[in-house]
């Protein structure tokens, strides 16, 4: 009985010990977004209302020339999604490394998950 908590222990430690730091990474960011309640982003599909929580690991402006759009590829652990902001080409806040719980409606662009002007809560760090 007891040796199954100290098995499941020493199973973690190994993994932690021989796996990459990016799915180290994966594994907090997708356990982090569970708790606080977020959908998983591979279980999103199109048309529906979710909450997703992740860190951005991107951000990128439009060129002055064209409309005004702020996009941020944010990922949960499992896949990305991608923020798009219409008619904004800044927000305090929104940068890469940053975590993000976001809030809408699921679309599928060019095979892509996105989310158009989302509601927003920027995360802090403990």
């Amino acid at each position: 009985m007891g040796s199954d908590k100290g098995d499941g222990y020493w199973r973690r430690l190994v993994r932690k010990l021989t796996s990459e730091v990016e799915d180290l990474d994966a594994d907090d960011l997708s356990e982090q977004a569970e708790a606080s309640g977020a959908q998983r982003a591979c279980d999103c599909r199109s048309g529906q209302e979710v909450t997703v929580l992740g860190r951005l690991r991107s951000v990128e402006l439009s060129p002055r020339d064209a409309a005004a759009t702020l996009e941020a590829e944010l990922f949960d652990g499992t896949e990305g999604v991608t923020l798009v902001w219409l008619g904004r080409r800044r927000i305090p806040g929104i940068e890469p490394g940053r975590t993000v719980k976001a809030k809408g409606r699921i679309a599928v662009r060019d095979g892509r998950k996105v989310l158009y002007n989302p509601y927003y809560e920027l995360q802090t760090t403990t």
